[in-house]
Formats: structure tokens, C-alpha cells, sequence
């Protein structure tokens, strides 16, 4: 199973149309999609660390989710709850979105471009200081731990959530 992602801005004037939207082109080619708030996200390594999770779950039959996509955020929010994993999902407006496409190589890659029409491609993936306060509260890291470890190491911080998971589960 291959997987890329991909982001950017979009504005969102209806989560469910979008929902349809997203999942129209994930049935047209047989792919598993997510979309998450790149707000939300602390760099490239977490996102393909939560992939990895996600399928290492599946390999070992040990997913909470029954769906990949759902598995994957679930990592991706640093959460064992399916319920507190969709506060890394989208929302009605301006937003930054990432998109992880799972599936066949060449269907993936397909997905990928459906996908790009619906965004304004940009860099929303990297860690900035623009995404620190929701990054703290995502991942419920404290003052201590940032006074420890060092600004620098908030997305050290989040890859460290997205590990415990398999704990908390």
C-alpha cells in the first residue's frame, strides 16, 4: 500500500459537502482519504509517523478505529478516543488542510491530483510558531515540559503523543 499527502488553503462553505466531495474522489479511485486541520499538524514526521502507526495497527489487528482513515487520525491527534481524534478534522471556512491518501500507486497518485483542485497549494505541513497554541492544546503539553525541552522541541513533543497512543490503548 502506497500513500503521499498533500496540502493547502481552502475555504470551507459546508464540512458535510466537503465530506462528499473528498469521499466521491477516495470511491472513484478506490483510495482511503483524510483530511485533517494542517493547523493542527507539527511537521512532515508526524504525519508519516501517524501513517506508520495506523498500518502497523492494522498489520497487527490492534486498530481502535474500523476505518483506516479514522485509525489515522486517531494517531495524528495523539488520542485514544474516536470522538476527541475528529478535533483534528476540518471545518466550515478559511482553513489549512492536509490530505493522506492511501491505496494503489497509481490510484493514489490520481487522488492526489482530484485532491490538489480542491485546495490552493501551500506548505501548511511544517511546524510554525503560528501553530504552537493549538499544538499545545491538541497535545496537552504543558509549560513545564516546553520550559524543559525547549520551543525548538514542541514537535519532538507531539511525535512523543503520537507514540504513547499505543500505550493509552
Amino acid at each position: 500500500m502506497e500513500f503521499k499527502m498533500t496540502g493547502g488553503s481552502i475555504y470551507i462553505d459546508s464540512v458535510p459537502d466537503f465530506l462528499k466531495t473528498v469521499r466521491s474522489v477516495s470511491s472513484n479511485y478506490n483510495t482511503i482519504i483524510q483530511a485533517m486541520d494542517a493547523g493542527k499538524i507539527a511537521g512532515e514526521e508526524h504525519l508519516l509517523f501517524s501513517v506508520r502507526k495506523a498500518l502497523r495497527a492494522k498489520t497487527n489487528n490492534c486498530c481502535i478505529a474500523r476505518d483506516m482513515g479514522i485509525e489515522i487520525m486517531l494517531y495524528a491527534s495523539g488520542k485514544k478516543q474516536i470522538e476527541e481524534a475528529f478535533s483534528m478534522g476540518v471545518h466550515d471556512g478559511q482553513m489549512d488542510v492536509v490530505f493522506v491518501v492511501l491505496g494503489e500507486k497509481e490510484e493514489v497518485e490520481q487522488s492526489v491530483r482530484d485532491l490538489k483542485d480542491l485546495i490552493e497549494e501551500t506548505a501548511v505541513m511544517g511546524y510554525t510558531i503560528s501553530k504552537r497554541a493549538a499544538l499545545i492544546g491538541q497535545f496537552s503539553i504543558t509549560d513545564k515540559e516546553i520550559q524543559a525541552a525547549g520551543e525548538e522541541m514542541i514537535p519532538s513533543l507531539v511525535l512523543e503523543r503520537v507514540a504513547l497512543v499505543d500505550v493509552l490503548k
